[in-house]
């Protein structure tokens, strides 16, 4: 998961896409880089950290000019460090290009080798680079026909925003539609952004999502579209959006899909009551990603919302621990039960999502220590059972702790009193699917059903896994 933010003819490029960069750091927080034109030339800044630490006004200084795009980056492919920060920026036949990438390459690992072979070399460990290298090798003569044409090679999830050496803006969303990215306006200036939150904080006006396929050009004539080659693949390309955006990635201010972030986990909430509501005191949410969920539990179960859990927003990514006898302190660096809301109640525990147990396990018993005589774990979305393959940076199928226990083998480990998920059909009519199936949707983290055939690093490590 990572977030990309561009802006087209405006006087502040660089500082809007700081700030665009700033309203996007919940999607990745290994990296942070921009890069910006002027004088026929993209100059760039990345740094291995936070957005706020990595640019100051000096930085900013560095990056003249009327357009610029930024990157922050959870790593999904590639190992975390300078050399895969993006965006990216490489020279060949048709010039100076930057590229930000959202998304995974399924078969990056073959069309790589491929490359190799044809005396390809690589800079970076990144699937990103497999695009340039691509379009380096493409014959169109302009770059949009590059693009199409390495596009067309690669599988997976790509949402993009490019950067040319004659100041074109791009963005390209596969066809699938796995990842977001949205097409705003401010003032006289084009901007794309991961999500909208990024909007509301530089007061730019959403305009319309990119469309699965779509390739929009910005430059000073304004705004032009086109589609991705779909010629190439075998088998037929229908939209899939990732159901996990809606679950826990956008942050709850953004639309989502078209739909309020916000309001899709009320209602996954609601539904959750609705299926599995149990006699308690207060309904306690794991903050802050499970708070909207617990508000609509909260509200169609009668059961009073208290913040039982606060989180600490001082933590850090890396944090120095004075001695090895304190190291299982590490959830409570961010979490602390608050005794006066949980001492001697039933509780009701609502969070978006469980995926190894470690962590709930460590809440569950700091709420026990607080005094709470139940604790009842409730989670927003369905079993997490099968990796993601499509930019989420999930653990192997085997370290999936729904993959392979029952609902009471998970509540017995995670030592809570009951659990429960919310179903499948559940969570698709909450972000309003066209069916209980999910058509429009990709719920693979959910289901196992991959719509786009996956590679064959992936295959060898899901039958590593004895799928």
């Amino acid at each position: 998961m990572c977030g990309v933010f561009g802006i087209h003819h405006h006087d502040e490029a660089a500082n809007i896409a700081y700030l665009g960069l700033h309203a996007l750091q919940h999607r990745g927080q290994e990296s942070a880089g921009l890069v910006a034109f002027a004088d026929g030339k993209l100059r760039q800044e990345v740094a291995m950290s936070l957005v706020a630490d990595a640019f100051n006004r000096d930085r900013l200084a560095h990056l003249p000019g009327q357009t610029a795009i930024g990157h922050v980056r959870y790593s999904t492919a590639g190992t975390s460090e300078l050399r895969n920060a993006q965006p990216f920026v490489f020279e060949y036949a048709g010039g100076k290009i930057s590229i930000a990438h959202n998304g995974n390459l399924v078969n990056a690992d073959e069309l790589r080798a491929e490359l190799e072979a044809q005396g390809s070399i690589f800079q970076t460990s990144s699937d990103t680079e497999v695009i340039i290298h691509l379009m380096a090798k493409a014959r169109d003569a302009d770059v949009v026909g590059r693009l199409r044409t390495a596009l067309s090679r690669v599988r997976g999830a790509y949402s993009l925003v490019l950067l040319t050496s004659d100041e074109r803006m791009i963005g390209a969303r596969d066809p699938n539609g796995f990842r977001p990215l949205v097409i705003g306006r401010l003032k006289d200036a084009w901007v794309l952004s991961s999500e909208t939150c990024a909007f509301d904080l530089v007061e730019a006006e959403y305009i319309r999502d990119v469309e699965p396929g779509e390739i929009v050009v910005i430059e000073r004539g304004g705004m032009t579209s086109s589609r991705v080659d779909l010629s190439v693949p075998a088998v037929p390309v229908a939209p899939t959006f990732c159901v996990f955006e809606h679950v826990y990635f956008a942050r709850p201010d953004s639309l989502v899909n078209g739909r309020s972030a916000y309001r899709a986990r009320e209602k996954m909430g609601r539904a959750l009551a609705q299926e599995s509501q149990i006699e308690a005191d207060v309904v306690v949410p794991v903050p802050d990603s499970g708070v909207p969920a617990a508000i609509g539990y909260s509200k169609e179960s009668g059961i009073p919302f208290e913040m039982g859990l606060i989180r600490s927003h001082y933590v850090g990514r890396t944090f120095i621990e004075p001695q090895d006898s304190i190291r299982h302190f590490g959830v409570r660096l961010k979490l602390s039960p608050v005794r006066a809301v949980v001492d001697g109640k039933k509780v009701v525990v609502v969070d978006d999502s469980l995926v190894r147990g470690t962590t709930s396990r460590k809440i569950v018993k700091m709420l026990r220590n607080a005094g709470a005589r139940e604790i009842h774990l409730r989670i927003s979305a369905p079993p997490t059972t099968h990796p993601c393959y499509y930019g989420i940076n999930t653990p192997n199928r085997s370290e999936l702790v729904a993959s392979s226990h029952t609902l009471d083998e998970i509540a017995k480990y995670v030592t809570c009193d009951s659990i429960a998920y919310l179903s499948h059909a559940g969570m698709m009519k909450a972000v309003g699917a066209d069916s209980e199936a999910g058509a429009g949707y990709c719920s693979a983290c959910f289901t196992g059903n991959y719509p786009v055939p996956l590679g064959t690093a992936a295959l060898v490590q899901l039958r590593r896994a004895r799928i």
